[in-house]
C-alpha cells in the first residue's frame, strides 16, 4: 500500500517485526509498552518507548554485572510509584475551551485541529462521544449528530470489519432490538432472509446470541454471504428494558418482546431500526444518526426528565441522567479531509491521538512537555529510601527519567547531558525547546 508518514510511536511499533526470534521477543515487549500506553492515555507512546528502552538497557547492564534482578525490580517499582505521585502533584488542571484547544493543538501540531476538538468537547461535554471519520472532501470539519453509545461490544471478534482497528463498522444497517436470548437460528431466519434480500447489513441487540444461532451468523460472515454483528443488550432488569426502548426510539425500530405480544419469528423489516452508521468495538457500540422520529425521541426525553424529578435514589438519578445524555446529547463527528490518501491517513491518526491526549488532559491535568516533567520529578525519586540492589533499581529509573530530554536534545544536534543539567537547575515548568535551542 501507500507509505504511512507518522510521528505516532504506537503505529510505528506495530509495523516492526524482526527476523531474529530473540530480538523479536524484545521488540514485542516494547510494542506492548506502546500499545498499553496508547490504550490508557491515547498518546505519549513514543516517550513510553524511550523510557522502556532506557530501563531495559540499564537493567541488563546491572544484571550482567551480577545484581539480583528481583531486588532491582522492587527498586524500579518503588521509584515509579514516587515518580507517578510527584507527577500528579505538579499536574495543572485544564478548564475552558481555550486551554483545551491549546492542548489539542500541541498534540496534533495543528491549530485548526485544536479548535475543532475544543469545539466538539464543548458541544457534547468532556465525557461525550467524539468519533473521527474520513471525509470525502478536502476540508476537515465538525458535525454533531444524534447518536448514542452504550458499553457492550461485539459477541465475537469474527464480526469485525476493520482488522487494523479491531472494530465493526456498519453503514446504513438494519437494527433488530429484542430482550430475548437467541439460540435457535430458525427464530430469526424469516427476518434474516428479508435483510439479505435488501443487501444491507444487520446489527442484533439481544439478551444474548449463542449456540447454533451464533455459529450460523459467523459462518455466513466468514463466507461473505452477509454481515451481521451481535451485541448484548445494555443494562440489567428494568433498566435494560428502558434502554432498549431508548435505542428503539432513536433508530425508529420496535423492541421485539413477548410483553408486547411480539415474536421474533413474525418480525418484519418495518419493525427494525436503522442508522447512518454503527461502530462496534470490543467494549462499546456507537449508534450515529439513528433514523428515529424526532417526536418519539422527545417523548422519551420528557419521560426521563419527569422520572428525574420524582426519584430520591442517587443511583437511579445517575442512571437516568446517563440515559438522558445518551438520548439528547448526540455524537460529535470530526470529518477528516485531505488531498491524498497518504495525507488523509496521517492526519486521521494525528487527530485521533490529539483527541485521546486531550481527554486524558481534561481528566488528569497537564504537565510540561518535551520530557521536562520527568526531569522535574527527579529529586522526588532520588529521595526514595533504598539500599543495595534496590538502590540500583531506583538509579535505573533516575537515568531513564532523563532519557526523553537527552533524545530530543540529541535529535536537535545538542549535547543531551548538558541540557538535562540545565533543566535540573531551572524552576519547575521551564523546559527546553528543540526548535529554538533554548
Amino acid at each position: 500500500g501507500s507509505p504511512l508518514i507518522t510521528n505516532d510511536g504506537v503505529s510505528i511499533a506495530k509495523e516492526i517485526e524482526l527476523e531474529d526470534a530473540f530480538e523479536n521477543m524484545g521488540a514485542q515487549l516494547v510494542k506492548e509498552v506502546a500499545t498499553k500506553t496508547n490504550d490508557v492515555a491515547g498518546d505519549g507512546t513514543t516517550t513510553a518507548t524511550v523510557l522502556a528502552q532506557a530501563m531495559i538497557r540499564e537493567g541488563l547492564k546491572n544484571v550482567t554485572a551480577g545484581a539480583n534482578p528481583m531486588v532491582i525490580r522492587k527498586g524500579i517499582e518503588k521509584a515509579v510509584r514516587a515518580a507517578v505521585a510527584e507527577l500528579q502533584q505538579i499536574a495543572k488542571p485544564i478548564e475552558g475551551k481555550q486551554s483545551i484547544a491549546q492542548v489539542a493543538s500541541i498534540s496534533s501540531a495543528d491549530e485548526e485541529v485544536g479548535q475543532l476538538i475544543a469545539e466538539a468537547m464543548e458541544k457534547v461535554g468532556n465525557d461525550g462521544v467524539i468519533t473521527v471519520e474520513e471525509s470525502k472532501g478536502f476540508a476537515t470539519e465538525l458535525e454533531v449528530v444524534e447518536g448514542m453509545q452504550f458499553d457492550r461490544g461485539y459477541l465475537s471478534p469474527y464480526m469485525i470489519t476493520d482488522t487494523d482497528k479491531m472494530e465493526a463498522v456498519l453503514d446504513n444497517p438494519f437494527i433488530l432490538i429484542t430482550d430475548k436470548k437467541i439460540t435457535n437460528i430458525q427464530e430469526i431466519l424469516p427476518v434474516l432472509e428479508k435483510v439479505v434480500q435488501s443487501g444491507k447489513t444487520l446489527l442484533i441487540i439481544a439478551e444474548d446470541i449463542e449456540g447454533e444461532a451464533l455459529a450460523t451468523l459467523l459462518v455466513n460472515r466468514l463466507r461473505g454471504t452477509f454481515t451481521c454483528v451481535g451485541v448484548k443488550a445494555p443494562g440489567f432488569g428494568d433498566r435494560r428494558k428502558a434502554m432498549l426502548g431508548d435505542i428503539a426510539a432513536l433508530t425508529g425500530g420496535q423492541v421485539i418482546t413477548e410483553e408486547l405480544g411480539l415474536e421474533l419469528k413474525q418480525t418484519t423489516v418495518d419493525q427494525l431500526g436503522t442508522a447512518r452508521q454503527i461502530r462496534v468495538t470490543k467494549e462499546n457500540t456507537i449508534i450515529v444518526d439513528g433514523a428515529g422520529d424526532k417526536a418519539d425521541i422527545d417523548v422519551r426525553v420528557n419521560q426521563i426528565r419527569a422520572q428525574l424529578e420524582e426519584t430520591t435514589s442517587e443511583f437511579d438519578r445517575e442512571k437516568l441522567q446517563e440515559r438522558l445524555a445518551k438520548l439528547a446529547g448526540g455524537v460529535a463527528v470530526i470529518k477528516v479531509g485531505a488531498a491524498t490518501e497518504t495525507e488523509l491517513k496521517e492526519r486521521k491518526l494525528r487527530i485521533e491521538d490529539a483527541l485521546n491526549s486531550t481527554r486524558a488532559a481534561v481528566e488528569e491535568g497537564i504537565v510540561s512537555g518535551g520530557g521536562t516533567a520527568l526531569v522535574n520529578v527527579y529529586n522526588a525519586v532520588a529521595a526514595v529510601a533504598a539500599n543495595g540492589d534496590e538502590k540500583t533499581g531506583v538509579n535505573i529509573v533516575l537515568r531513564s527519567l532523563e532519557e526523553p530530554v537527552r533524545t530530543i536534545a540529541a535529535n536537535a544536534g545538542q549535547e543531551g547531558s548538558v541540557i538535562v543539567e540545565r533543566l535540573k537547575n531551572e524552576k519547575i515548568g521551564i523546559g527546553y525547546n528543540a526548535a529554538t535551542g533554548e
